[in-house]
């Protein structure tokens, strides 16, 4: 592996750490199976894409994609909480409606070029801009989620029943949560979008497997209670996997290609579930 390809990893270790910092809100904080992520993945780098592509701004672009993916957790929800549809289902219809609302957005071109357009990494090193917005997530989340509002928030993933007997609205409190979510994961779209010069209609696919492993790996590496250090271990588990799939990809040893990165996650995500976990501190 070369210094570069290391680096390369790094960036986008960080853009897929606030992606799990997303799916950990929604799998651990609210114990809520979202699976919406794959759509809000694509609806954040398409709503980024196709502003840069107009001539707006690229910061523009990253505002309005978490507003949209905001949205999509939204409308997941309210499926869930005021149409009694099940978790699953509800994140499911949503994911599959936003194929069609994300060719829309990208005005029915499946896949927008944007390597001659201005990104926030034109004139910045990426791994210090995204360094800075993991730093800016993490302590917004820290410091949120130790709140009342963000203990609230966390209890309704621990019992629905105790909290909605403490008066917490569990209803509104799930809504947020997966606004919360989606908003996060909708960024780390458009940073993707943004960082590798194009938005793709079919770029969320396995965005929910990647997540998922960067969570547990992140807890096994820090098995600790604080919500501040459960965060970091989303990012931290999220560059320990990207750097350990770019070193199989390119390890002649094993001889792995690029068609096999779907099969490395999975085994690893297997191997993680397997593996006793550590004595939580």
């Amino acid at each position: 592996m070369t210094i570069n390809e290391i680096l390369m990893s790094i960036e986008l270790g960080l853009i897929y750490g606030i992606i799990a910092i997303g799916i950990y809100i929604t799998f651990r904080v609210i114990d809520f199976p979202d699976l919406t992520c794959d759509g809000s993945f694509v609806l954040g780098s398409a709503v980024s894409g196709i502003l840069i592509k107009s001539g707006y701004s690229p910061y523009i672009g990253i505002f309005l994609a978490l507003l949209a993916g905001s949205l999509a957790g939204f409308v997941t929800g309210v499926l869930n909480t005021h149409l009694k549809i099940t978790s699953l289902l509800s994140g499911i219809l949503v994911a599959f409606m936003l194929y069609s609302v994300n060719l829309y957005v990208m005005r029915g071109v499946p896949n927008i070029g944007l390597i001659d357009e201005a990104t926030i990494f034109t004139n910045f090193s990426p791994v210090i801009v995204l360094g800075g917005i993991c730093c800016v997530v993490w302590g917004l989340f820290s410091y949120g989620l130790n709140t009342d509002f963000g203990l609230s928030l966390r209890s309704i993933g621990h019992n629905q029943r105790l909290a909605k007997n403490g008066g917490i609205n569990v209803k509104t409190m799930t809504i947020i949560g997966l606004v919360f979510s989606n908003s996060l994961i909708a960024l780390g779209g458009a940073l993707f979008s943004q960082h590798q010069g194009f938005s793709d209609v079919g770029g969320g696919v396995g965005t929910i497997i990647v997540g998922l492993a960067s969570v547990m790996i992140g807890e096994r590496l820090l098995p600790y209670r604080s919500i501040s250090i459960q965060i970091l271990s989303c990012i931290l588990g999220s560059l320990l996997y990207r750097l350990f799939i770019s070193f199989a990809l390119h390890s002649d040893v094993l001889g792995l290609q690029t068609q096999d990165l779907n099969l490395i996650t999975g085994a690893m995500v297997i191997g993680i579930m397997i593996l006793p976990k550590r004595r939580v501190c």
